[in-house]
């Protein structure tokens, strides 16, 4: 078994993957997801929903199981979900299957896993210490992720001028900027990246009974995803239309 699974990560992963964490971290155990799914009915669409149904378990024991110990578990659970978002996108290049409208349920759903994940930490912190406020950062924390996620659809509509979408998705172009203000602004972008991308440091905050961190970065950085996106948008379509004389 472990020759083959090493076989199906080698011939089902990305030309490049997204992060470190998630090549060398998540897919090596979707790889064994795989091998045991690769001769079944089961289709990668079908892994996809799994994914979010396992992710709203886990948001369901960050709100109803209190402690350190189911803390982690409730982690260790998501990160799972997350193994299984590998997976299908790996069982869909292993069937060569793969196709643009799969990439997009993947996005769709890895956008409500996370609206689960954060919505449910912000009432664990919530119960944990009787502050309203930390629910009211979590409705705004929840629109701007939600608002974020319209933006980011809307950038890649092709009328808007994206590239369109490969088996692989449309990955984000960053990076390439030159000068001290650009290398600055592509540092601050990737660390931006890490943030957002929490299923690589998630399990660490909760190991150290640290879930508040997680929480106040990833608000941070939606809120700053939004005004930057909006911007953008803004400073392309709003600007007033200009007519020649006559």
């Amino acid at each position: 078994m472990f020759s083959e699974a090493v076989a199906i990560y080698r011939a089902s992963k990305k030309k490049r993957d997204i992060n470190w964490f998630t090549e060398n971290i998540a897919r090596p155990p979707a790889a064994i997801v795989v091998w045991f799914l690769a001769k079944t009915p089961a289709t990668p669409n079908q892994v996809t929903f799994l994914s979010a149904v396992v992710a709203a378990g886990s948001a369901a024991m960050l709100i109803a199981l209190p402690g350190w110990f189911w803390l982690i578990m409730a982690a260790a659970v998501y990160e799972f979900s997350f193994v299984l978002d590998c997976a299908d996108g790996m069982l869909a290049r292993l069937k060569k299957i793969a196709s643009p409208l799969g990439h997009l349920l993947d996005f769709l759903m890895d956008e409500l896993k996370a609206m689960f994940i954060y919505g449910a930490v912000a009432v664990r912190l919530w119960q944990e210490t009787g502050d309203v406020r930390l629910l009211l950062v979590g409705i705004a924390g929840l629109f701007c992720l939600a608002a974020g996620l319209s933006l980011t659809s809307f950038t890649r509509r092709p009328e808007y001028g994206a590239k369109p979408a490969t088996e692989d998705g449309q990955p984000a172009e960053v990076g390439g900027r030159k000068g001290p203000v650009g290398m600055v602004l592509s540092g601050l972008e990737w660390a931006a990246r890490i943030v957002v991308h929490y299923p690589q440091y998630i399990w660490i905050c909760a190991a150290f009974n640290r879930i508040d961190i997680y929480f106040w970065a990833y608000t941070g950085v939606n809120v700053l995803y939004l005004a930057k996106t909006f911007l953008g948008i803004f400073l392309r379509l709003g600007r007033p239309i200009r007519t020649e004389a006559t």
